[in-house]
């Protein structure tokens, strides 16, 4: 073939180049990180702000007050900040008076050298506040936009983080919803307002909740055959696409699919208790290092695609003073000294690993047989502990036993009896269970102890809601367990 003697152009080599630097060169891009301060050992912020300037891909924080050595650690570095508001200012928040003081106080001396994005007003309030809070919440949001807005700042955008526990179901997502009541009553006004200010929803997709053996690949981004939505006709292969898309048909009904979504929290911790054996540093890794790989893509969700939902992973740090159990002081992508608990791509420079490949299930081992001793014809039947659970002493009462296809919200054995009353209280007092049962004469009121109280009706609140693997935490207090706790004439099957 006769070659041209034209002459390439500047520009065209320009291109080519490029095109080939970016095939060369892995794509660097970033991700946002929730930065909780519950340890006595961390670093103090102006080094954390460096940190994660100098060395990682973060460019997002969100913290869960309004901490003033925090917001002047970040000033000028580029990374933004979500901060939030805390629960109990709500009701003084409706008051405009009030609101601006708030913003002259706690933002303005620190915007906009700190490159604050969003203010979080409150945090879960529809899961763990009382209905009088929770109804002042819309009204709050839009006082506390007005206060910015009257003190010349018109680039931060107000929301609020909720749990998945608004949905009323997930599975199918195509079929999801949100929760009767909140649906027209307080999530329809509150996303009019987001659409209006142009407002993200956040949400805090966990499927570390929805933990179950039998389907941990699909939880952690690993190979799977996956589950498909027989009305949407989209394959999932992964949980966190799932619950994400759950969000969004819930919102598409109420009218407001064009709302952003944020993933405001989801994470998966390293370390847990001798009864949380899915707190891994493989599955950790697993998990975070494919969101990140997710989010990196673009790749969307199979009814969002191809598009980037803003992530914020939990946590930045190992919290060594959070309470409950060892798995909530270990969801942290860094130890205080700030080396790695794993490698998932976070560090500048540092490339995104591989999908880890299915890890099968692990068989129980067969028992060997025994010879019989002289004279016995049968072999003694072994006693069984019940693991992870404290004896409740009741005469007669059999070891739980799986029941297929079941679960159940249990106390977490080191839940102390303030908690458990707490958990009482609340589902007793706000959530409509029906905590008969345990009165006086109640077919679970035997043995007349809290924790057996308390099992019960976390138990029912588990259950009445819909068996979402995310209304069984009650602050770390709970866990979920495939044991049927029954026993006598109490029931705890629904």
């Amino acid at each position: 073939m006769e070659m041209s003697n034209k002459k390439t152009s500047p520009f065209l080599s320009f291109l080519f180049i490029s095109a080939i630097f970016i095939q060369c060169f892995p794509y660097v891009s970033s991700i946002g990180v929730n930065y909780g301060t519950l340890g006595n050992n961390l670093p103090p912020p102006s080094q954390v702000a460096q940190f994660l300037k100098d060395k990682t891909i973060i460019d997002k924080i969100k913290i869960f007050d309004v901490n003033p050595d925090i917001l002047r650690a970040f000033a000028n570095t580029g990374i933004s900040v979500t901060v939030t508001v805390p629960n109990g200012e709500i009701p003084k928040l409706l008051d405009i008076g009030y609101a601006k003081s708030y913003v002259e106080a706690n933002i303005k001396p620190f915007y906009p050298q700190t490159k604050i994005d969003v203010i979080a007003i409150g945090n879960e309030i529809l899961h763990w506040e009382t209905p009088e809070v929770q109804n002042k919440l819309v009204p709050a949001m839009r006082t506390f936009y007005q206060a910015l807005i009257q003190s010349g700042i018109n680039t931060i955008k107000v929301s609020t983080p909720h749990s998945l526990g608004i949905l009323l179901s997930s599975n199918p997502p195509s079929m999801a919803k949100f929760r009767p009541g909140w649906d027209v009553g307080i999530l329809a006004p509150m996303l009019q307002f987001l659409r209006e200010t142009k407002g993200p929803f956040m949400v805090n997709p966990y499927p570390y909740f929805a933990y179950n053996p039998q389907e941990v690949d699909f939880l952690l981004f690993k190979q799977n055959k996956g589950v498909f939505d027989r009305f949407t006709k989209k394959l999932y292969t992964n949980m966190f696409d799932m619950l994400l898309d759950a969000v969004y048909m819930s919102m598409k009904r109420l009218g407001y699919g064009d709302v952003e979504i944020i993933a405001a929290e989801t994470g998966w911790p390293s370390l847990g208790e001798s009864f949380e054996p899915q707190c891994t540093v493989e599955n950790a890794a697993s998990y975070n290092g494919g969101l990140l790989r997710k989010y990196v893509s673009g790749a969307g969700t199979p009814l969002m695609p191809h598009k980037k939902i803003e992530t914020y992973i939990f946590g930045l740090f190992n919290e060594n003073t959070k309470p409950g159990s060892a798995a909530e002081r270990n969801f942290g992508l860094f130890r205080p000294d700030f080396t790695q608990v794993y490698s998932i791509g976070i560090m500048k420079g540092e490339p995104l690993p591989l999908p880890l490949p299915p890890k099968p299930l692990p068989q129980p081992a067969l028992p060997q047989p025994q010879p019989l001793p002289r004279g016995r014809r049968h072999p003694a039947k072994p006693h069984v502990p019940r693991p992870g659970k404290p004896a409740l002493k009741l005469p007669a009462q059999p070891i739980p036993k799986p029941v297929l296809g079941k679960k159940f919200c249990m106390p977490k054995p080191e839940a102390t009896d303030a908690q458990l009353q707490a958990n009482l209280d609340w589902i007793c007092t706000n959530q409509g269970v029906d905590c008969r049962p345990v009165q006086v004469g109640g077919l679970c009121f035997n043995p007349n102890t809290v924790r057996s109280h308390a099992s019960f009706v976390m138990n029912s609140y588990y259950q009445s809601k819909g068996r979402n693997d995310f209304n069984c935490d009650f602050s770390g207090s709970a866990v979920i367990v495939f044991a049927d706790p029954s026993y006598g004439t109490c029931k705890y099957l629904s």
